[in-house]
């Protein structure tokens, strides 16, 4: 069965895949500027805090989860190692959600897992997807 209304809009809106990928991968990119930003600035105080949270090897944790979020704003901006990347941050959010976020429920306004919920779910697209063709990895790994 054809419809002729979602084949023109499938036809038109396909077109910005690639733009809507570049804008995505830099909203996430920019979600975990601050907080990589925020861990590095007092490293120390994030390892004791792991410890808290009962994260084994807290200070090692909070070394590879700050440099995990800081190499991840650089490299989904870029769109370079996009698929790469979203594997290791997907890890990082779902401890996040694990440890702090989902005694508290969805909610965000409560503190809840739903930004880091949405956060992988962006990731998980990225991992899937690509970084479409506006990135440095379809510069460089053209097939």
């Amino acid at each position: 069965m054809k419809c002729y209304l979602h084949e023109k809009s499938e036809a038109i809106l396909s077109n910005f895949k690639d733009f809507a990928l570049l804008i995505a991968r830099l909203t996430i990119a920019y979600g975990f500027y601050e907080p990589a930003i925020n861990k590095w600035s007092d490293i120390g105080s994030v390892a004791k805090w792991f410890g808290t949270l009962g994260i084994p090897f807290p200070t090692l944790s909070a070394y590879l989860t700050a440099s995990t979020e800081l190499l991840g704003v650089g490299l989904l901006a870029l769109g370079l190692l996009t698929r790469v990347i979203s594997l290791p941050l997907i890890v990082v959010m779902i401890v996040a959600i694990v440890t702090v976020h989902l005694p508290n429920g969805f909610s965000a306004g409560a503190n809840g897992f739903e930004i880091p919920f949405y956060y992988m779910v962006f990731l998980f697209i990225f991992a899937s997807f690509g970084s479409g063709k506006i990135s440095l990895d379809s510069i460089l790994f053209k097939k």
